[in-house]
């Protein structure tokens, strides 16, 4: 049976995870990839970082997005947790700090949940193919839901 999860719930599930699928806009066409992010607690945001490109571009002239994260062990035995919120990119002292943030806490994420050590960021985040400052973005949450089966 599928049902709704509470926002504890779907926190939880941010929180202990750490690959996500991005929805934007390119155009009229909307596009979904596999993403990198941190959820911070904290500032009850999500962290991401890219090299300049598509996404970031489209992001900044349309910054509504969606992200969905998933924990699947069968077609029987699922968690889905989406998130709708806005882009905002973040420049300066709050985009290196924020980087930080993201690479300290997938590292966590991943030493508990994998028991797996990851020394360099390029280890659990893709490599950025363009030379340069990656572009360091924050997703404020919206609305958070999420199912479960």
């Amino acid at each position: 049976m599928i049902r709704n999860l509470n926002k504890q719930e779907c926190l939880l599930i941010l929180n202990t995870n750490y690959i996500a699928h991005l929805a934007y806009l390119f155009g009229e066409c909307p596009i979904i990839i596999p993403i990198t992010y941190y959820y911070n607690e904290a500032d009850d945001f999500i962290i991401c970082y890219s090299a300049c490109g598509q996404k970031i571009n489209s992001m900044r002239k349309h910054n509504y997005v969606s992200l969905s994260v998933d924990e699947i062990e069968s077609v029987n035995k699922w968690k889905c947790v989406l998130v709708e919120g806005t882009f905002k990119e973040l420049k300066g002292p709050d985009a290196k700090y924020y980087l930080h943030e993201f690479a300290k806490g997938v590292k966590h994420i991943m030493a508990n949940k994998e028991q797996k050590e990851a020394n360099f960021i390029s280890e659990f985040s893709s490599k950025l193919e363009s030379e340069g400052t990656p572009i360091v973005f924050k997703i404020d949450i919206l609305e958070l839901t999420g199912k479960q089966r």
